[in-house]
């Protein structure tokens, strides 16, 4: 028995990019079920936030935007970002009748027949004419690989396992990584930890003033060539660099953000360097961020040989019915509500052609 369901647009994903474009396609005439479904894997409303360690706070979140159509207001900056978020995506959900389907695991995207895309689920299959996939990257925390590293014999974490200062108290903790999560971790851990050590392959980037509309503006740009170039996205703090805010030069002053380069090898007992430098460690937190998780869709063989997927604003250049909402450029809060829209508008577009062509 043939079980696949038919709607005009399906989206991954109901992280802020999600429920964007959602709204978006909503407020432009698609009703919910009947001509778009939302398919989202977590256990419930929040997106990745919903995973976010009890220590990140609201107010220590850089840049959370509302969702359009709902305003995100008078938050506690002191309750856990994971709480605050989740509570307003949930209500967002609500008010615009949304209905996201979870927990729905998404395992494969294909080519179907008449022109549509098969959608492969954990709950069956949907046939539709357009996908916009809005699944982020919190599914997929990168793990370098350094020689030596199946040697060690303390605690190897990611920050998307991190567990809070508290479970630091008396360990010796070597942080990799020189984003945003990598500093905001040395500096909570370093009132607990017996000893901290930061390793970045690149030397930080401190940004002194204000992060200008005209900053925001040219490090997009940046992003935005990588992925029209079929390479892979670099975040776009990685562009602008840190904000060197009163928090951070206290952590320079005390000597916790005192970085040094990339270690060569990992040995049982710690991190050694190619000049003889060993320093001895119990754990090492891989604040490394995160890729994209599209592996579902790989059928549709969108990837160029720079490892991306070449995307002109939302859509994939090899495949208009495929748009990437949270992806590259729209990777920020900000940057995925104006891709909902876009993508939405790009969607209406293409529909309204292939109606008029038959």
């Amino acid at each position: 028995m043939n079980n696949t369901r038919e709607v005009e647009v399906v989206v991954t994903g109901a992280g802020q990019a999600g429920l964007s474009s959602a709204y978006h396609l909503r407020r432009t005439g698609f009703e919910p079920e009947r001509d778009f479904v939302v398919l989202d894997h977590s256990p419930g409303p929040g997106g990745a936030w919903q995973f976010r360690w009890p220590s990140l706070t609201y107010g220590k979140v850089h840049g959370m935007h509302s969702l359009p159509g709902m305003e995100l207001t008078d938050a506690d900056p002191a309750l856990p970002s994971a709480e605050v978020i989740t509570e307003y995506f949930a209500a967002y959900e609500r008010r615009f009748d949304l209905r996201v389907r979870r927990p729905v695991d998404v395992r494969a995207v294909r080519e179907g027949e008449g022109g549509r895309l098969l959608v492969e689920t954990s709950d069956g299959t949907w046939s539709t004419r357009s996908l916009i996939n809005a699944t982020g990257t919190w599914d997929r925390p990168f793990w370098p690989r350094y020689p030596g590293q199946e040697t060690f014999l303390g605690r190897q974490l990611h920050t998307a396992q991190y567990p809070g200062p508290e479970w630091f108290a008396g360990r010796r903790v070597v942080v990799v990584g020189g984003g945003a999560s990598g500093t905001q971790h040395l500096l909570e851990i370093a009132g607990h930890a017996a000893a901290t050590t930061w390793v970045t392959r690149r030397p930080p980037v401190f940004r002194e003033g204000p992060f200008t509309e005209e900053v925001g503006r040219a490090a997009v740009a940046l992003v935005e060539e990588r992925v029209r170039q079929g390479l892979p996205p670099r975040s776009v703090v990685s562009v602008t660099g840190l904000p060197l805010n009163d928090a951070i030069r206290q952590g320079i002053a005390d000597g916790v953000l005192d970085r040094l380069p990339m270690f060569d090898r990992i040995t049982p007992d710690g991190v050694a360097w190619a000049d003889g430098r060993h320093v001895e460690a119990d754990v090492i937190l891989w604040a490394t961020g995160f890729r994209a998780a599209i592996d579902h869709l790989t059928p549709l063989r969108l990837r160029e040989p720079g490892g991306g997927i070449r995307v002109d604003g939302t859509r994939a250049v090899t495949d208009p019915r495929v748009h990437l909402v949270g992806y590259g450029p729209s990777a920020s809060t900000i940057g995925a509500n104006r891709a909902g829209r876009a993508a939405v508008r790009d969607i209406r577009r293409l529909l309204a052609s292939e109606s008029v062509a038959a």
